[in-house]
């Protein structure tokens, strides 16, 4: 009994590995792991490692970590990203629909930071900032002289909500006497719908620049509101619209569109396949529809617009799209850094993709766009004889053809006039001297600006122009800019540009595309299609 006892430890031990080693052969093809086997680093694990250990100068494992991960990524598509820590809040907030910070527009003019609009009853409304005002510190930080820039002011401007941030500034038409203001930081709104208004007694113009959390909610009130005002017809602009959350577009679609229509559907290598269809009753499944389209809408925006004219519900008018079909995961990473992944493509309902090839690298890719400036598209749109994807037919009532493989392309094109742009009016945005302008020229003229209470009595009520013109002929001078042999059509155009930019220095995005749609022939055209 003794013996048994003293070789009992040692048989359980011998039943134990035995057991275990069963375990392990029974596993088969599954990667071993735990502490009984020791895990072969990967050869850019061994990189940093030696990096780290060895080199003769100080270096930044983050940054060389970051500029590892981009290599990988370039052997990918161009939308999958790597967003380093330090981006990934900034990043993030445009998907949010909101910021913390203290509710201002600013610009840095001279070296100086101006307020040039105040957010109506944000926190520094409350805190009776006005737009001229000019900052000198924030908090303990000089913000005035040599070496200031817009991403330094918005890091000083934002913090946590509640908390507070003293400024110093000099206060419009009160020079030289510097007075402190303290602001309690709120949520500030990041709205996707620029602007929603009734363009004539039936006709309702909607504008969204991206799609965030926010953007469907903030979709159905304008449209909600519209329809109480009248609306029967409605014109929606995405031109510009880079995309962002999927589900966001999708939920506008259902608004169209009846039944139990489908959407879209994605599918991927390691992705199955997910369709997305009409749920609920629509906000607007009757009456006319109007979408306007450019080389800037993409991604989320393709996939409303894809569903639309495959579905035949509304009229596409504008230029090709971009052509992004793809759809990213955002994954967390554990220094909290983020990668955002391509794990599919996006279909249209009649199955078309209209991802634009990526096969030739990255920077082929980013340029396509200006290509279709240099090749002349964007001035005399797509022929078929350009349709290198395939032909489908749409599933409405009109059975019309479409293409995939590269954008979509609209069913009235209107070209971009590049005749309004000469070296002189192009140096105009370039160097940022129209907005200068802008801004001086309100500040100095309170009085004549005040009077107007909307933007649709600015555009009817305002009949100084020539006074802008001139005035800008003057300021741009001073940057070495001629202005005084621009021809009649460019003056012109000039002219209804400053009366929109003077129009967003009051109302911000609202008057600017209230007063440009008065004289923007996409706009126009659209009108012309719903009236018919």
């Amino acid at each position: 009994m003794k013996k048994l006892q003293v070789w009992l430890p040692l048989l359980f031990a011998i039943v134990m590995i035995v057991g275990m080693i069963i375990g392990f052969r029974l596993r088969g093809n599954i990667r071993p792991t735990g502490i009984f086997v020791a895990r072969k680093p990967t050869p850019v694990q061994e990189v940093m490692d030696l990096i780290n250990m060895n080199y003769v100068d100080s270096i930044s494992p983050d940054t060389i970590a970051g500029d590892a991960i981009e290599g990988m990524l370039t052997h990918l598509d161009p939308h999958s990203v790597y967003i380093p820590a330090a981006d990934v809040t900034e990043v993030n907030e445009d998907l949010q629909g909101n910021f913390e910070g203290i509710g201002v527009e600013f610009q840095i003019f001279d070296d100086t930071v101006n307020v040039v609009n105040v957010l109506p009853g944000g926190p520094s409304d409350k805190a009776n900032l006005k737009v001229g005002d000019k900052f000198l510190k924030v908090g303990d930080s000089v913000v005035a002289g040599n070496g200031i820039t817009n991403d330094r002011i918005r890091k000083l401007l934002r913090g946590p909500g509640s908390s507070d941030v003293a400024i110093t500034l000099l206060r419009v038409g009160e020079p030289g006497k510097p007075m402190q203001v303290h602001i309690t930081r709120g949520t500030i709104p990041l709205p996707s719908v620029d602007v929603s208004y009734m363009i004539n007694k039936e006709t309702g113009y909607i504008r969204i620049n991206r799609f965030s959390e926010t953007t469907h909610a903030e979709f159905a009130q304008a449209l909600m509101q519209l329809q109480k005002e009248g609306l029967q017809k409605l014109i929606l602009d995405l031109r510009g619209n880079g995309g962002g959350i999927l589900q966001e577009s999708i939920e506008i679609a259902d608004d169209f569109l009846d039944g139990d229509k489908l959407i879209v559907y994605t599918v991927g290598a390691r992705s199955p396949k997910v369709e997305y269809r009409c749920r609920r009753d629509g906000l607007f499944e009757k009456g006319k529809l109007v979408l306007l389209t450019d080389e800037g809408t993409a991604s989320a925006s393709e996939v409303l617009t894809g569903a639309i004219q495959d579905w035949d519900r509304a009229t596409i008018i504008g230029r090709r799209t971009f052509g992004k079909g793809l759809v990213q995961q955002p994954f967390q990473l554990s220094d909290g850094s983020s990668l955002r992944l391509t794990i599919a493509r996006y279909y249209t309902p009649t199955g078309r993709s209209i991802q634009k090839p990526y096969d030739k690298g990255h920077d082929d890719y980013n340029e396509e766009v200006m290509k279709r400036f240099h090749d002349g598209e964007v001035l005399h749109g797509d022929t078929s004889t350009k349709h290198t994807g395939a032909a489908y037919r749409t599933l409405g009532p009109e059975r019309r053809t479409v293409y995939g493989g590269g954008g979509i392309t609209p069913d009235i094109f209107i070209g971009f006039d590049t005749s309004t742009f000469s070296r002189n009016a192009t140096a105009l945005y370039i160097d940022g001297t129209i907005n200068r302008f802008i801004y001086a020229y309100y500040i100095q003229h309170l009085s004549t600006f005040q009077p107007f209470k909307t933007p649709e009595a600015f555009i009817t009520g305002y009949h100084d122009e020539e006074a802008l013109w001139k005035g800008l002929t003057t300021y741009a001078a001073k940057d070495t800019i001629n202005l005084t042999n621009v021809g009649p059509k460019e003056k012109d155009e000039l002219k209804h540009r400053l009366k929109a930019m003077m129009a967003r220095q009051i109302w911000r995005t609202e008057g600017y595309y209230e007063v440009s749609n008065a004289y923007d022939p996409v706009v126009t055209k659209a009108l012309e299609v719903v009236a018919k």
